[in-house]
């Protein structure tokens, strides 16, 4: 029911007053208020501020957007300073640790200086007292027999060695010169340590900040830990080294072809984490990163080894299933809210090798037509797989079955399915061609010729029909 005017309840709004900015009625302008403002018609400003309020939605919408990408980037802020504080912490600790080393090191090549002043003047002391002691024992000796003599009472037995003994007196004498009975070192230790520049500078010790030059960025270092493969995805992490003051710009990663090739890039960018699909089964990767700014490119990382897994595995994608699409059994086993057509595809992504898997039928009610085959990434989701031109697809109902790529149909074929019958899906992108199997006879030829690209399992059913993969090689 229309609303009708406050004033005149039998009348309908129809004009709109501009100057009171209220909807108003024919009879509002005939006998009201409003008869000489500024009216439009209702339904022209409605559409003009329907105009201008999803315009300021539109703004609104472009700045949520922006402040999510901001709340993203403060979060990763958080953790880079998380991250650089450890980092730092650890620094700091080892440059005080080392301090710490040289510092012991410097103490004990001093301790050894102060232990080779002791010794020198011990071994001097202990020298004088073995030479003093000689020459004392030697001068008592002589004393001692001189004393003797001196008792002689035989006046020419006297004489005839008092001229010798005299001399040797003499020259004993002569042995005590001045300083004989000096000591040659000192107690003290003439080594003084001057502690205070260290002292000094120790109390000092503190951050800098300091600008340094734009040269071109270290290397990378990989985090091996959030490095790993997904079938024949390959997926690999880095961050910049700690106390990094050179700015990043970006980032290169290169890839090999999985056979000992040559490097190649496959992702440039400002994100430090990139998942690279397609790649062979069963292969084994080489990869490695670097970095640039404005100075130029920095030097490559170590390259990290990835094995791909040796045979394709996936599961249906919740992710990027149309949202009609039910998913149970671990994403195994598909089925749909809708009688119309919706699409799902595999968590693979296939661009080299040959690749089989089947699919179960597990209901099938009112002959429905499922579709079975690749497509890429952008696929249209909502109607039969094949209609757009990234999907390539074999569609069946109980008795028949067609290939359609561009809502082209072509190679009608006789058998269809039913309730436990099985599909099969041959991917040969060595030759290029797509073929399907209905419980295990092939259906026509290849369906497509010239198939080239990155492909995802994809499937399209509606309510009536719950598929389940079966097997893979």
């Amino acid at each position: 029911k229309l609303p009708t005017c406050a004033e005149h309840d039998l009348e309908n709004y129809s004009m709109y007053c501009v100057s009171c900015r209220s909807p108003v009625c024919y009879q509002c302008l005939e006998e009201g208020k409003h008869g000489k403002h500024d009216v439009k018609a209702l339904g022209a400003m409605w559409k003009q501020h329907k105009a201008q309020l999803s315009q300021a939605l539109n703004g609104v919408s472009d700045k949520a957007k922006e402040a999510k990408e901001f709340l993203v980037q403060l979060k990763n802020l958080l953790q880079q300073i998380q991250e650089n504080g450890l980092d730092y912490e650890a620094c700091l600790v080892a440059q005080c640790d080392a301090l710490v080393d040289a510092l012991t090191r410097q103490k004990a090549k001093l301790l050894t200086k102060v232990t080779k002043e002791r010794e020198h003047k011990l071994k001097v002391v202990w020298d004088q007292i073995n030479h003093c002691t000689l020459k004392l024992r030697q001068s008592t000796g002589l004393m001692e027999y001189c004393l003797e003599v001196i008792k002689e009472n035989d006046p020419s037995g006297f004489l005839q060695i008092s001229d010798a003994l005299i001399k040797r007196v003499q020259v004993s004498q002569e042995q005590w010169v001045k300083g004989a009975l000096e000591p040659k070192v000192s107690a003290e230790f003439d080594l003084t340590l001057d502690s205070e520049p260290l002292l000094q500078s120790i109390h000092q010790l503190d951050f800098i900040q300091m600008k340094f030059p734009v040269t071109v960025p270290p290397v990378p270092l990989l985090q091996l830990e959030k490095c790993c493969t997904r079938n024949n995805s390959v997926t690999l992490a880095w961050r910049m080294p700690p106390l990094s003051h050179n700015p990043v710009e970006g980032y290169i990663l290169e890839l090999d072809d999985g056979d000992g090739g040559q490097f190649r890039e496959v992702y440039v960018g400002k994100e430090t984490l990139c998942t690279i699909d397609g790649l062979h089964f069963n292969s084994t990767y080489n990869a490695r990163v670097k970095a640039f700014n404005s100075s130029g490119v920095g030097p490559y990382s170590k390259t990290v080894i990835l094995q791909t897994s040796d045979v394709a595995w996936f599961t249906f994608d919740p992710s990027s299933a149309h949202r009609d699409i039910v998913l149970s059994n671990d994403n195994q086993t598909a089925t749909c809210n809708s009688y119309d057509d919706r699409v799902v595809l595999g968590t693979a992504a296939f661009s080299k090798g040959v690749h089989y898997w089947e699919l179960h039928v597990d209901r099938y009610d009112n002959h429905p037509d499922p579709a079975f085959g690749i497509a890429r990434i952008n696929v249209v989701k909502d109607m039969m797989l094949g209609k757009d031109d990234k999907a390539w697809a074999m569609y069946v109902d109980n008795n028949r079955s067609w290939f359609m790529h561009c809502n082209s149909h072509t190679n009608r074929t006789e058998g269809g399915v039913s309730k436990g019958a099985t599909v099969g899906v041959l991917l040969d992108l060595n030759k290029h061609n797509l073929t399907f199997y209905i419980n295990g006879q092939q259906q026509g030829p290849p369906a497509f010729e010239n198939v080239e690209g990155v492909f995802m399992p994809a499937l399209s059913l509606n309510r009536n029909v719950q598929v389940s993969l079966l097997q893979f090689s």
